[in-house]
């Protein structure tokens, strides 16, 4: 490479030799021959000339660009030291970078990362073969073809080393080709500067981890199961449910694992969790300073400059002129005018010629046919599509031209055809199918030119996917088209004297070429007929165009410069142009070069991509020539990994008459037309110049020639000088265009009569673009005519030359650095083992996350790579990222080969790749997500303040003029005679009462799935019942008063009765789920642990369920010997008791009730008699329950309020209950509703689970419902039993739905209880509707209440609970000074009531505590009244609705338990919101629960979908809760859906869930660990 400088060109090696060693390159890196192999074959070779080496002189190795024809060249092999086995991406190859990167490799020890784990099934994916060339291209979307250096030279700016090194290694068998190399590449030279990135890096990641503490209060001492696991058996019962039992056993094996609290870990995923937080904790960078406070504690860290960077420090540029347009151009009047003359004096001349995909000439069209057939195109367009006696066109209309890349010759004749009509074309490429990639953009620019008229040609419109009429489709976001074919027989010959108008000078429109932007958007630059003219003239005067020459051309003819040169400037200078199409080249990537030496060719317009195709393609073909070429000009020279290609090709083909000056790279834009071109020595260009660049300087925008730091620089040749007649600037990228400095990268500015005018009908972007006012430092304009922006990043170098670092829309911004997209996919394809990614197809692109450009890089694998291969690629990739660029990637994605978008020529279509990124619908097979590492712009830790004490916070109060937060219920007092009061002291006393007043009223019906009643219950029948259990018990169970008696029952009416034969004989009775035949390996344990919980002595139930309670199968879950009396009650016999137990006080305890909470705490609370009543009472009173009234009850029976409805309100308030058990809903889903429309019930309760079964399984029956004469419009209050926030999204949608059915629209409401009390709010039927405010979701993370409007940012809505029941006093204590807190301020909920529980009978683990939850006092104010702590966050606010009592409303608005809450980074967070959000980040995630291990959140998703897209779900998890929430998280798992288990209230439980998730027992799809 004599004229690269290559210090090898002192020994002149045979032209065989060179030749045989560039063939063995070749089979090595295709993979033909072992590495061991090549070196020997090698070695042979050179073995003659490496005497000759040894003794060359130094000083011959001064730099030569343009050797004499003395100086033979030798083509140096690539040096390597670890080479490549498969013919990888050569267009961002350089050695010497691979070498850096390598080195830098070597600097990490291989990092331990956690790899993820997935399913088998996941792993099978199809790649869609199909035989392509060696790739189409990378990141860049024209065709991208940018293959890196197989050589890197040394270069003006760089002085030479000794030849040493490089000889030890050619002994050693890898060789090199410069000095340049042989110093940059030592793993020596570690940057010394760039602090702010240094080399340990991303201390970001401790930093940003070291606020994510857990305070979740979680008990895990050998934790309770929920008793209500296994719900409506949880409508996915297919699966079994998470261990609901949470004591395992504690092995001391080597393969278990304890967590902190003790809970035993399943080794695999406890072990990657730990690698994961050892990864995070090692120090990655020097921490930047990290956190920004504003005083909402919100803004996120604007990132402050690093003081050491490095900044401009050259003088201001000034404008570069290029030279005059000279007289010796043709200045023709117009483009059609020169075309005139050429079609009607040299008819006979070649114009253009299309070759097939074999390489014959099919059709050489002359400029005699070419002027005849766009005449009768123009002819045909403006008088015979005609239209109600209007011409259907008129001058400046737009016409979409749609032709393929095979088809120049009608492409040209309809170009030109549109000009002589005075119409306007828009080429765009042809759609292949409906959805396209980019095509619903391509239907904007045609929608926004206002096109309706596409011309085609026959066979194309025919290729065109057509609607069931035959008619093309219509495709996605195209306006309505019509299509004009127009081959030869449909045109009209016009009439002699006929000849076209066309005005083609001045500022008219003459095309619009389309150019597509970085975020998708496809736009029309409009090129006007004076820019057009300009354009041919300076690119024949900087090309020396002459007439009658022949240009090969191998670009798309459609736009840019295969466009401007081969069907524009090449007419007006009557060339033959030889267009060779992308499918030939994929065929045969030497067919171009064939042409040139056919066709004797004197010009040959190519990208980089086609010069690399065709070196690999070049073996065996010894007899092609180049020699007639004058310019080969490289098209995508901007890109500055096209030296790669250009030295590479120079090395091959110099021997075939190749001369190293013809090499043109030149820089375009679409805006600007051609900016810049290298013009051969014989046409005045200067010699060509190389600079050598430190990417760290680039990446601040500044220039620095490469000095100390080695391993991340770039190499970035000259684009030539700037265009004949234009005038060049270098402006600042953002904000007023200021000049740059000498030293400064920016952005290039053309002001010249050659460039686009504007995006068409898009004036403001437009003005920004194409009318940019560069200023001097001063704020001078620096010329009196508007510049137009490339879109190129460079500056001007030695010579007034151009060099090009980058573009705009490969820039990604993080932070204060800048990087470019095509440095990354260079260094990714440098990382070992090369041949990994399939074609080099890498595609590279930045997301926005959290107010910053994020990195994410996507790859296509190998159809053969491992799951190890994959990820240990990956690591590395990082790694190496992180060395060259100090930047981290955001996201790592890995797909299936030949599953990303290509661009219509090849090359991978960008911002598609990146919408199907933020869609979810990329389907990778593979991902690493690393937010720890990039996310460096979170917000403050918040820092908890000393608090006000609750004296000042009162007076605070006061001062600001609030009230405290205090409300109550109805006065119980005025509301009833005390004597009732009295009476209905004991439900048994009740009962008995009733069964002798009204022994025939019914009280209960059951209903089974088909809905008919399967068991009733009048007062004397459930008396009988009563006595008859309570009579089994004293004599079969030989019970005494106050044993405690399970009830293990399924729903119905033997529940109640074994209830209320418990109080006759003075048992205390515990109502317990039934285990469930299917699951009973988790659900009997449940069982087990309640009866032993709570001491029962006894256990009543059915044969069924006793004989479930022996089997064998239970057995295998627990001690069945351990169980205590079982008695079936199926056939007890008639018999009475003396006397009903009469309890000596109201005090007594009257029944137990145990439930589990979310975060799986198992308690039982104690029910005494006087509490008992008052419950029923409370609910009577705010429900108007009377013995007249009918009320439906779909709840599950076993506690809380679903227990007090269920089995006590009904004896109390004497009201007939229609009981749904839950369970029946499965088989029947419109049962529920079918009740309360068939019993006309005016008050109905369900549970969340009911809601939501009925809201998706009767979606689209509410029509079939309605003929089947369901109506509920009877409904008056439709009452969710919940014990938690209300949810909003999904009460409104079952509104919504059935309101076609009747259901009024304010009937559906929520009640709200806990364990110290089960019915602290009701709706009932009096009083106004609840009321909805929203909140800043930010505030409430720090425990305040904002009020905002709907619709704003982070507002989060939250509905009143329901109104406080009578009796029932609430007030907002401070969770920690336990002082009352004022109106609309968070704290917790504290209730006073009648019908509170007497305390735990046990809370299994936690006894101590929980002492005070039933006996708090104020710490200030009130501080007598005694209060039960409901454990859960609130606010009250005072309304402006009138009550009831005629007093304003006090709403309670219930945030979340606080039990549940996660601490984060100082914040407390409630898991609803993070999973509201999370289920909203795609439509295949059906449920999402999150919790916390040690620090790190687990974010557990539903997968409702194909198990092959479960990746897609992994970034946008994160993206979402990043953005939302200000959250990183930690691990991703994929699950089925039914793994999150649910109990019976429709709850999350996240315990269960955690622990399964430790245990490795969810069996999930995959789980990704973000780094």
């Amino acid at each position: 490479m004599a004229d690269r400088g290559c210090p090898l060109e002192a020994a002149p090696l045979p032209a065989e030799v060179r030749e045989s060693l560039a063939e063995l390159e070749l089979e090595l890196s295709e993979g033909d021959i072992t590495q061991k192999g090549y070196e020997k074959k090698r070695a042979k070779l050179l073995a003659r000339y490496i005497p000759l080496i040894q003794g060359i002189d130094p000083s011959l190795q001064a730099e030569n660009r343009i050797p004499g024809p003395s100086q033979t060249t030798a083509a140096a092999p690539k040096q390597q030291k670890s080479r490549p086995t498969a013919s990888r991406d050569e267009r961002f190859r350089s050695d010497v970078h691979t070498e850096a990167v390598q080195a830098a490799l070597a600097k990490y020890k291989e990092r331990k990362m956690p790899m993820p784990s997935k399913r088998r099934s996941v792993l099978v994916h199809s790649s869609v073969e199909t035989y392509t060339p060696p790739d189409t291209s990378s990141a860049s979307e024209d065709e991208g073809s940018l293959r890196r250096p197989g050589r890197l030279t040394s270069t003006p700016l760089q002085s030479h080393s000794s030849v040493e090194p490089w000889l030890d290694r050619v002994i050693q068998g890898s060789s090199t080709s410069s000095s340049a190399s042989s110093t940059s590449s030592h793993p020596g030279g570690r940057p010394t500067t760039a602090p702010s990135a240094a080399a340990t890096p991303g201390a970001a990641a401790t930093t940003a981890l070291a606020g994510l503490e857990a305070h979740t209060h979680i008990d895990l001492h050998s934790a309770p199961p929920d008793v209500t696991t296994g719900l409506v058996e949880h409508s996915y019962f297919e699966r079994p449910q998470v261990a609901s039992v949470r004591s395992v056993p504690r092995g001391c094996s080597g393969s278990m694992l304890e967590t902190a609290d003790g809970v035993p870990v399943n080794s695999r995923v406890s072990s990657k969790i730990q690698q994961l937080l050892n990864t995070l904790k090692r120090p990655k960078r020097p921490p930047l300073k990290e956190f920004f406070v504003d005083d909402f504690e919100e803004l996120l860290e604007v990132q402050q400059p690093d003081p050491n960077q490095p900044k401009p420090e050259g003088s201001e540029t000034s404008v570069l002129r290029g030279e005059p347009l000279t007289a010796g151009v043709p200045r023709p009047p117009s483009l059609l005018a020169t075309l005139q003359r050429w079609g009607t004096t040299q008819p006979k001349s070649p114009c253009l010629t299309a070759l097939d995909t074999t390489g014959k000439a099919v059709y050489t069209l002359t400029y005699g046919k070419l002027w005849s057939r766009s005449l009768k195109l123009a002819y045909t367009l403006l008088n015979k599509l005609t239209s109600k006696n209007e011409p259907l066109l008129k001058p400046g209309d737009r016409v979409a031209l749609v032709f393929p890349n095979s088809d120049p010759v009608m492409f040209m004749v309809a170009f030109y055809g549109c000009l002589l009509a005075e119409l306007v074309p828009v080429p765009i490429e042809v759609p292949l199918t409906r959805k396209d990639a980019g095509s619903q953009q391509v239907g904007f620019l045609l929608g926004s030119c206002g096109v309706f008229l596409a011309l085609t040609t026959d066979a194309c419109q025919k290729g065109l996917p057509k609607a069931q009429t035959g008619e093309v489709a219509a495709f996605k976001g195209w306006p309505p088209l019509s299509w004009l074919v127009i081959d030869g027989k449909h045109l009209a010959k016009p009439p002699k004297d006929w000849h076209p108008l066309a005005q083609d000078t001045g500022t008219g429109t003459a095309y619009i070429e389309y150019k597509t932007s970085k975020e998708g958007s496809t736009v029309g630059v409009t090129v006007s007929h004076a820019s057009l003219l300009a354009q041919c003239r300076a690119l024949t005067q900087a090309c020396g165009y002459s007439e009658a020459e022949t240009l090969t051309n191998v670009l798309d003819f459609k736009r840019d410069a295969g466009l401007w040169h081969g069907v524009l400037t090449s007419v007006m200078n009557r060339m033959h142009v030889v267009s060779v199409p992308y499918a030939l080249m994929k065929a045969n990537p030497l067919s171009w070069i064939q042409k040139v030496c056919f066709y004797k060719a004197r010009a040959a317009l190519v990208k980089s991509r086609d010069m690399h195709w065709s070196l690999l393609a070049q073996r065996g073909q010894r007899d092609v020539s180049l020699s007639s070429l004058r310019m080969l000009i490289v098209a995508d020279g901007a890109n500055p990994w096209s030296i790669s290609s250009c030295d590479a090709f120079l090395n091959v083909f110099q021997s075939r008459g190749l001369r190293p000056e013809v090499i043109c790279p030149c820089a375009s834009s679409p805006e600007a037309l051609t900016v810049a071109i290298r013009r051969p020595p014989d046409l005045g260009g200067p010699p060509p110049r190389k600079a050598v660049l430190s990417m760290n300087g680039l990446s601040y925008g500044v220039i620095r020639v490469d000095t100390e730091e080695k391993l991340s620089v770039l190499t970035v040749q000259d684009v030539g000088q700037v265009m004949p007649g234009a005038n060049v600037c270098v402006v600042k990228l953002e904000g007023t265009p200021y000049l740059c400095k000498t030293d400064e990268v920016g952005e290039i500015c053309v002001s010249s009569s050659a460039t686009g005018t504007a995006y068409y009908g898009l004036l403001g972007i437009t003005k920004n673009v194409f009318e940019a006012v560069p200023v001097t430092t001063g704020g001078a304009p620096i010329f009196d005519r508007p510049f137009t922006r490339t879109g190129l990043l460079g500056f001007i170098g030695p010579d007034n030359l151009v060099f090009i670092v980058g573009k705009l829309d490969g820039l990604m911004v993080t932070g204060v650095r800048r990087h470019n997209a095509d440095d990354v996919v260079a260094t990714a394809l440098a990382v070992e083992p090369m041949k990994f990614v399939y074609r080099g197809r890498i595609a590279v692109f930045s997301v926005t996350v959290l107010h910053d450009d994020r990195i994410v890089l996507v790859a296509e694998q190998r159809p053969d790579a491992s799951e190890e291969d994959s990820f240990q690629w990956m690591s590395r990739v990082l790694q190496a990222i992180d060395s060259i660029h100090q930047v981290g990637v955001y996201c790592l994605a890995l797909v299936p080969a030949n599953t990303l978008p290509k661009a219509p020529l090849g090359g991978i279509h960008i911002s598609e790749t990146k919408q199907r990124f933020l869609e979810g619908t990329l389907h990778p097979c593979n991902v690493l997500m690393c937010p720890h590492t990039c996310v460096t712009n979170l917000p403050k830790p918040r820092q908890k303040q000393p608090e006000v004490g609750p004296a000042s916070m009162i007076v605070g109060n006061l001062v600001a003029g609030k009230r405290i937060a205090q409300a109550s219920g109805r006065e119980l007092a005025h509301l009833e005679d005390s004597d009732q009061a009295r009476k209905f002291l004991f439900l048994a006393d009740v009962l008995q009462w009733r069964a002798h007043t009204t022994p025939d009223h019914p009280l209960f019906l059951l209903l089974n799935a088909k809905g008919t009643v399967t068991s009733t219950a009048t007062c004397v029948q459930l008396h009988k019942r009563a006595e008859r259990v309570a009579a089994a018990l004293m004599e079969k169970g030989r019970l005494s008063v106050g044993d405690h008696v399970a009830l293990v029952y399924p729903p119905g009416v033997d529940l109640i009765a074994a209830f209320y034969g418990c109080l006759y004989c003075g048992c205390v009775p515990v109502t317990v789920r039934p285990p469930h035949p299917q699951n009973l390996g988790t659900t009997l344990p449940t069982v087990k642990m309640i009866v032993e919980v709570s001491k029962s002595a006894c256990v009543l139930t059915t044969q069924a369920v006793t004989r479930l309670l022996r089997s064998k199968e239970a057995a295998a879950a627990v001690d069945i010997r351990t169980w205590p009396t079982i008695l079936d009650t199926d056939d007890i016999p008639k018999k009475k008791i003396a006397s009903v137990f009469r309890p000596p006080s109201p005090d007594v305890l009257a029944y137990l009730d145990f439930s589990v909470s979310t975060t799986g705490i198992l308690a039982g609370v104690k029910m005494s008699h006087a509490a008992t009543s008052a419950l029923c009472r409370s609910i009577k009173l705010q429900c108007e329950l009377y013995p007249s009234r009918q009320i439906a009850i779909c709840l599950d029976p076993y506690c809380g309020l679903g227990f007090a409805l269920w089995c006590l309100c009904s004896v109390y308030s004497g009201h007939q209950s229609v009981l749904v058990p839950p369970l029946e809903l499965e088989s029947n889903v419109s049962l529920w509703l079918s009740a309360v429309s068939q019993y006309k019930a005016r008050v109905t309760f369900c549970s969340y689970s009911v809601m939501e079964m009925c809201t998706k399984g009767l979606g689209a029956q509410t029509g079939v419902l309605r003929m089947k004469g369901v109506n509920l419009s009877c409904v008056r209050t439709c009452m969710v039993v919940a014990e938690e926030r209300p949810r909003i999204a999904l009460t409104q949608s079952f509104s919504k739905l059935f309101k076609d059915l009747g259901l009024p629209a304010r009937a559906v409401s929520t009640t709200f209880g806990c364990r110290v009390n089960v019915a602290i709010c009701l709706q009932g039927t009096a009083g106004p509707d609840p009321t909805t405010v929203y909140v800043d979701m930010r505030a409430l993370r720090h425990d305040r209440v904002r009020l905002v409007e709907r619709g704003s940012p982070h507002s989060l809505p939250l509905m009143e609970s329901g109104k406080i029941l009578p009796g029932v006093k609430v007030i907002i204590a401070h969770t920690e000074t336990k002082g009352p807190l004022g109106d609309s301020h968070l704290g917790e909920i504290w209730v006073s009531s009648p019908h509170n529980a007497t305390g735990y009978y046990t809370v299994y683990g936690e006894e101590a505590l929980h002492a005070d939850h039933f006996s708090a006092r104020l710490s200030f104010g009130d501080t007598q009244t005694i209060w039960a702590r409901t454990g859960y966050l609130g606010f009250l606010r005072r309304t402006e609705l009138t009550d009831a009592s005629g007093g304003r409303h006090d709403a309670l608005y219930v945030v979340g338990s606080l039990d549940e809450t996660l601490e984060l980074r100082g914040m407390r967070y409630h898991p609803i919101d993070i999973e509201t959000s999370v289920i909203r980040a795609h439509r295949s995630i059906a449920e999402c629960a999150v919790f916390t291990w040690t620090n790190l959140l687990v974010v557990v998703v539903e997968l409702d979908g194909l198990e092959q897209d479960a990746l897609d779900l992994v970034a946008l998890v994160t993206n979402v809760v990043l953005e939302e929430h200000y959250l990183v998280v930690g691990v991703v798992v994929i699950v089925d859906p039914g793994v999150i288990p649910i109990n019976s209230r429709g709850e999350k439980q996240r315990m269960h869930l955690r622990d399964g998730f430790l245990a490795d027992q969810l069996d999930p799809i995959y789980v990704a660990y973000n780094m």
